[in-house]
C-alpha cells in the first residue's frame, strides 16, 4: 500500500511538471511564432518569364522585404495550370503556400473539366486581386474593316470564310461571348501562344481574334494588325483611339480577366488578413504600378471578400456562356 502511494505521488509530480513545461512552451510559441516565421511559397502554373511568373516575382520580392521572410516562387507547369493549383489546394492551410492564379485556373478550367480535382470555391480562400487585364479585338490590317460593324457584316455574309483563334480557354470564352452578342458564327482554331495567334491574324490565316494587349502591341504599332475594340470598361491608355465594346453598343461584351492570390481553404482568417493587407500595400506602390503597366496589366488589389464575390460572379457568367455557345467540355 505504501509503495502504491509513493508511485502515485511520483506520477502526479511528473504530470504537474509536464503541465508546467507545456504551458511555458505554449507561451513561447504564442509569443515567438508569429506569422510568418518561415519562408512563404508562391506557386505558379505557368513557365518562368510568363505573365503570372512576372507578377509573382514582383509581388514576392516586396512581400519578402516587408515581412522579413524569403518568398520563394515555384513554377509547377502543366495541364493548363492545374498541377500547381491542385498542389496548393492540398497544401497545409497555414498561409505558407499560395497560388498566383489567373481567371483560367479558377474559372475556365473548372467549367471546362467536370472531373477536375479541385474546387475554386471549396478548396481555396481568396486573399486579394493583384491585377486585371482586358482583351483587344484585332483583324488583319489589309482587311477593309474600319470598325466592328464592318467585321460583323462580313462574317454574316461569309460564314464559311470566318475563323478565329486563341491560345487557351480564356480567349475562346471571350470570343464566344462576342459571337453570342453579335449573332455571328466562326470556327475556333487553337494556338500555343498569343504571339502565334497575332502572327496568324497578321498573315491572314485568321480573320479575327481577341487577344491580350501585351503581345499584340508591337504588331498594332507596326501596322500589321488593326485594333477594332477593347473589352475594358474604359479605353486603354496605350490604345486611346480604340473604342470600348460598350461604346459600340455591346455592353454585354465588357469584361476584364484577372490574376489573384489564393491560399488553401481553412487558412486562419487572421493570416489571410495579414497577407491581404500586405498585397494591398505592395500593389499600390508606385514602382510596382509602373512595372505592372509596363507589361500591359492594370494593378488592382482587393479584400478577400471582394475577390470571393468576383470569383463567384465569373463562374456563373462564364458557365452561362459555355452552355449557350455549347463549348465542348473536356475529360
Amino acid at each position: 500500500m505504501k509503495q502504491k502511494y509513493f508511485s502515485f505521488q511520483n506520477h502526479s509530480y511528473l504530470l504537474w511538471r509536464l503541465l508546467i513545461l507545456l504551458s511555458f512552451l505554449n507561451a513561447g510559441i504564442a509569443k515567438g511564432d508569429s506569422f510568418p516565421s518561415k519562408p512563404i511559397h508562391i506557386y505558379v502554373g505557368q513557365s518562368a518569364g510568363g505573365g503570372m511568373d512576372t507578377l509573382a516575382r514582383l509581388i514576392g520580392q516586396k512581400i519578402s522585404t516587408n515581412l522579413g521572410q524569403p518568398v520563394i516562387i515555384e513554377n509547377k507547369v502543366g495541364a493548363a495550370g492545374m498541377i500547381a493549383t491542385e498542389f496548393v489546394a492540398k497544401s497545409a492551410p497555414d498561409g505558407y503556400s499560395l497560388i498566383m492564379a489567373p481567371t483560367g485556373n479558377m474559372v475556365f478550367n473548372p467549367i471546362l473539366i467536370p472531373k477536375i480535382r479541385y474546387s475554386p470555391t471549396k478548396d481555396f480562400t481568396p486573399v486579394s486581386l493583384v491585377s486585371t487585364f482586358s482583351l483587344v479585338l484585332i483583324v488583319n490590317a489589309k482587311q477593309p474593316f474600319k470598325n466592328v460593324a464592318d467585321l460583323v457584316s462580313f462574317v454574316k455574309a461569309n460564314p464559311t470564310q470566318s475563323n478565329y483563334g486563341g491560345s487557351g480557354p480564356a480567349f475562346q470564352f471571350a470570343t464566344e461571348l462576342f459571337k453570342l452578342n453579335t449573332d455571328i458564327q466562326g470556327e475556333f482554331i487553337q494556338y500555343k501562344s498569343t504571339s502565334e495567334t497575332v502572327v496568324a491574324v497578321a498573315s491572314g490565316d485568321l480573320l479575327f481574334s481577341l487577344v491580350d494587349t501585351g503581345p499584340v502591341m508591337p504588331s498594332i504599332a507596326s501596322g500589321r494588325v488593326k485594333a477594332l475594340a477593347v473589352s475594358s470598361a474604359k479605353r486603354l491608355a496605350n490604345l486611346p483611339q480604340v473604342p470600348t465594346m460598350r461604346e459600340l453598343g455591346l455592353p454585354q461584351v465588357e469584361f476584364d480577366y484577372w490574376a489573384g492570390l489564393f491560399v488553401p481553404a481553412g487558412t486562419p482568417k487572421d493570416i489571410v488578413k495579414i497577407l491581404e493587407k500586405e498585397i494591398n500595400r505592395v500593389v499600390s506602390m508606385p514602382d510596382v504600378v509602373k512595372q505592372m503597366e509596363s507589361i500591359q496589366v492594370n494593378p488592382l488589389s482587393s479584400t478577400s471578400e471582394e475577390l470571393s464575390k468576383l470569383l463567384s460572379d465569373d463562374l456563373a457568367r462564364w458557365k452561362t456562356v459555355a452552355d449557350k455557345a455549347k463549348i465542348k467540355l473536356l475529360d
